[in-house]
């Protein structure tokens, strides 16, 4: 037994896991080249104040989740606990909006938040997501919410529900703020304490709440889409006509709002109908004022991120495939010291020409070398011996049929590739 265990919430990925995520992470990287979006890598912590400024001081995130630290000069810092306000700080200290091919963008990484860990939900997790920045036309909505819709299908998930809404923006917000304030008074009491604050701070949060309770006097609130004004109106139905036009099915939730600060318009979920409670797989929507917290010009965004380990999850409840795990393509077995040599040089050949080859040096006879070859599930064994040594030839035996025959020793490469 280790003396140390790995820290509560966060867990290792293991080799027979992690051509799981691979397989994922590619699948992400070639829509990502679909839709050409370039890939963006931040730090892992940041100054706290990006997200107490972004994603909003009565967000569990700033109030309860953040792993914060003060590091030699006093200065605070916080592991990131979200993408988007790394990306756009990055876009703003370093000009992309300057640069070409630089305003659509990809990450992927961990984030961190002190969290009560529970399925599919962890404090170290890691996040994909995507990011539009510098338009505001509601084509830009419909094409973020494209690139998620396709990165599913294309992973073979079905049981999943795309829900979209407009949450409007600082103009017809306040409106919908106050009738919220109103129609929460009378059951003030039967909030539980978090949406007690948010309702004087941010009403449109308790609609986010996921307690039993507060969900049950949210149920028949007001809604956003009676208090838009004529722009944002006009923008979600033209967000839905482009979605309509790239044939993705959707429904509209007036009491999708997301529970970070920065969000206005446009706002979606893809919702997992076989995982329960904790069933978003990807969340997103515009970040219109984003840009200027953070200090930069008045520049629009819209993005979306998503959960590698919930993802998984869901993918495992389909039954979906994974492709396949990595193996060896050739098992190298020598017999004799001479031989050991000469295929030393021989693994190393193949290797450099993209072959993946396997030995081991602790095994010396044919019996263990075999026994050995068939448990990596590699498909071929080459095996050498002084007497092929000696007339420059080898065996080389499918292990898939049982099939050998010899052949020259410089005629190994071709063999293999063209099997």
């Amino acid at each position: 037994m280790s003396r140390y265990k790995v820290p509560r919430g966060t867990f290792d990925i293991l080799p027979d896991q992690s051509y799981k995520w691979q397989f994922v992470i590619n699948a992400f990287r070639e829509v990502a080249r679909g839709f050409n979006y370039r890939e963006i890598i931040t730090p892992i912590f940041e100054k706290s104040g990006i997200f107490e400024r972004s994603v909003g001081e009565t967000s569990d995130i700033v109030e309860k989740e953040m792993y914060k630290f003060e590091d030699k000069k006093g200065r605070i810092f916080a592991l990131r606990p979200e993408g988007t306000a790394p990306v756009v700080r990055s876009f703003i200290e370093n000009g992309l909006m300057l640069k070409p091919n630089s305003s659509k963008l990809y990450y992927l990484g961990p984030m961190f938040r002190y969290d009560r860990p529970q399925k599919g939900r962890y404090r170290q997790f890691y996040q994909y997501g995507i990011e539009n920045i510098g338009t505001m036309n509601p084509y830009a909505d419909a094409e973020v919410i494209a690139f998620a819709y396709m990165f599913l299908s294309k992973l073979g998930l079905k049981n999943f529900v795309l829900q979209i809404n407009n949450i409007g923006c600082k103009n017809c917000a306040k409106d919908y703020d106050n009738a919220l304030k109103e129609y929460f008074k009378p059951n003030l009491d039967a909030l539980c304490s978090d949406c007690r604050k948010r309702l004087e701070k941010n009403p449109k949060r308790v609609l986010d709440c996921k307690v039993k309770s507060c969900k049950e006097i949210a149920r028949d609130a007001p809604s956003m889409l009676d208090y838009l004004d004529d722009d944002c109106r006009a923008n979600f139905e033209k967000v839905q006509e482009y979605l309509n036009a790239m044939e993705i099915p959707y429904i509209v939730n007036p009491k999708i709002v997301r529970g970070l600060d920065y969000y206005s318009q446009t706002a979606f979920e893809f919702v997992d109908t076989n995982l329960g409670a904790q069933n978003t797989l990807i969340g997103g929507g515009r970040y219109d004022t984003l840009a200027e917290q953070l200090g930069g010009k008045n520049m629009p965004g819209i993005g979306f991120a998503g959960g590698f380990e919930r993802l998984l999850l869901s993918m495992e409840e389909e039954k979906l495939p994974f492709g396949l795990q990595q193996k060896p393509k050739v098992y190298l077995v020598s017999l004799g010291d001479e031989a050991r040599i000469a295929g030393i040089k021989i693994i190393m050949e193949l290797r450099e020409n993209g072959i993946s080859t396997e030995f081991d040096p602790d095994k010396t006879s044919m019996n263990a070398q075999m026994k050995a070859a068939n448990k990596t599930g590699t498909e071929f064994a080459l095996i050498l011996g002084e007497n092929e040594l000696i007339k420059n030839k080898i065996i080389l035996k499918d292990l898939g049929n049982g099939e050998q025959k010899v052949i020259n020793i410089s005629d190994i490469i071709m063999s293999i590739k063209d099997k």
